[in-house]
């Protein structure tokens, strides 16, 4: 019902930005929250940031200060704004999406890459 299409991974030297988008079709307006998450090589995927659609905003720790989860309801797009990033920052980033009713949907996945 709802497809998910990322875009922005790459490669970044320690110290400096990249944006994610993740541009989504299909049911958009049963879609409740959306965010982003992370798997890193050898451990689990881990929240990052979320955004629900009244606005609500939600961080891990790790990235507070640094990431900014954003949505834009014309686009039917959200967005994460990374700056200042740290080679701990290397992973897997997924766009999610959570519906009224299940399933909730993912991308693909895009690789983020900080070098030191």
């Amino acid at each position: 019902q709802v497809r998910l299409v990322e875009s922005g991974g790459g490669l970044v030297q320690a110290g400096g930005s990249l944006r994610l988008s993740c541009a989504a079709s299909g049911s958009i307006f049963s879609i409740t929250t959306m965010g982003w998450y992370r798997q890193a090589p050898g451990k689990q995927r881990d929240l990052v940031a979320t955004i629900t659609r009244g606005g609500t905003t939600n961080y891990a720790d790790s990235v507070k200060g640094r990431f900014t989860i954003s949505r834009d309801y014309a686009k039917n797009t959200v967005y994460l704004q990374m700056n200042t990033l740290k080679p701990e920052d290397t992973a897997v980033y997924y766009c999610n999406a959570q519906l009224i009713r299940p399933p909730g949907y993912w991308g693909q996945g895009t690789q983020v890459t900080v070098s030191s």
